[in-house]
């Protein structure tokens, strides 16, 4: 691998693989404030879970062919395909214009998230030295984060000035030009294969490794509340009177995007699990703050606390993960993680939509609930931090 080669993470393809990274987490995110809207407008509204929840299943469920396919075939492959779902999926929903064909659409849309972070989880692994995993994945990650703030408020501007056709035509664009960015980039698996039959035939390991567990069942607990903030914000902002459904979307995302920028570092140098602590801590705090939300200003400073728990939490348990992984199943391994944040994700969204049922006074529920699971997951972090620091005074 070329991280065992290289002292440093600032290299060309770390920052094309930032690039295509934004233009794809741009493409998907700029469409999530206005489609609880169009489905609505559809006869919907009652399947508002559901468009999260249905992106996030397909995601899971593909997760251990992305993993597979990215220890066997390569990670620029995998990569491109899930922007190539993304380009696809934009030109079509103008044409799904009733409500069981748009579900159905978001069903295969789902497709692009559980293979292009797969692939490209594994690229950054491979390209940057083991002692600045966490560093290299929160600064990606920031990458990431800026197109989750700049689609949303973005999307919400076009959508707002010309029309929701033009807002998927866009998303459509966007994900075009990631694609265009990944042709130009060195593969980095050493021993490909040939694309295969064999290379579809899932096993039980490929579906869960084991050696990621913890920061498997940690993602999973956390990313509930991740769920519930997709499905149930855009409402909530307009009972506060918020024209631009992407604004906590924005402010969230800013604020992930700065603590990316040195979680990671801190994390190489203090340890996973200390800062993952903070990290829950903080996702415990946005919940109920969001949930007590009763101004504009409340509201966004719970979206400011949950950008900078998930701006701890996603880049230190990437690179937990990566640590605990050995180089013939990176892909497995982060494909294990994504699927554990893929099932809290969808199934956030579905428990907020069924908790919510289109009332307001029953949004404080919906993010208690979310803060309960990220207090599970605060407790087991915490006996396994003891339980580590106990034995390594025996030893």
């Amino acid at each position: 691998m070329q991280s065992s080669a290289s002292s440093g993470i600032f290299t060309t393809q770390f920052w094309l693989l930032g690039l295509s990274s934004f233009l794809f987490s741009s493409s998907f995110n700029m469409l999530i404030p206005e489609l609880p809207g169009y489905l609505s407008n559809m006869g919907g509204a009652e399947y508002k879970g559901a468009i999260i929840g249905l992106f996030t299943l397909t995601a899971g469920l593909s997760r251990p062919f992305s993993g597979r396919l990215t220890d066997r075939i390569g990670r620029v492959p995998v990569m491109a395909f899930g922007s190539i779902v993304c380009f696809v999926c934009g030109f079509l929903y103008p044409l799904f214009t009733t409500v069981m064909p748009f579900l159905l659409l978001r069903l295969v849309h789902g497709f692009s998230t559980g293979f292009k972070p797969t692939g490209t989880s594994a690229y950054v692994a491979d390209i940057v030295p083991a002692d600045r995993r966490g560093e290299a994945m929160g600064i990606h990650g920031m990458c990431m984060g800026v197109g989750s703030a700049f689609g949303p408020a973005v999307g919400s501007m076009i959508s707002l000035t010309f029309s929701l056709n033009a807002l998927f035509y866009t998303s459509s664009l966007f994900a075009f030009l990631s694609i265009a960015i990944l042709l130009n980039m060195k593969e980095t698996l050493q021993k490909k294969e040939r694309l295969s039959l064999n290379a579809f035939k899932i096993t039980r390991r490929d579906i869960f490794e084991p050696d990621v567990f913890s920061p498997a069942l940690i993602t999973f607990l956390c990313y509930f509340g991740f769920g519930a903030v997709s499905t149930v914000t855009p409402d909530f902002s307009g009972y506060l009177g918020l024209q631009n459904r992407g604004y906590y979307f924005m402010v969230f995302t800013l604020f992930s995007i700065l603590v990316r920028l040195f979680a990671g570092k801190i994390s190489d140098k203090h340890g996973r699990m200390p800062v993952t602590l903070v990290g829950i801590s903080v996702l415990i705090i946005a919940m109920v703050v969001t949930g007590f939300a009763d101004s504009i200003t409340l509201f966004l400073t719970g979206a400011a606390f949950f950008g900078v728990a998930m701006g701890i939490l996603s880049p230190v348990l990437s690179a937990w993960t990566v640590d605990l992984s050995r180089d013939d199943n990176r892909g497995r391994a982060i494909a294990t993680m994504f699927i554990s944040l893929e099932a809290g994700i969808g199934l956030g969204a579905f428990l907020s939509a069924a908790i919510f049922v289109n009332r307001r006074e029953n949004l404080q529920l919906v993010f208690f609930c979310m803060a309960g699971f990220a207090i599970a997951a605060l407790i087991y972090t915490a006996c396994i931090y003891q339980y580590k620091k106990r034995r390594a005074r025996v030893i």
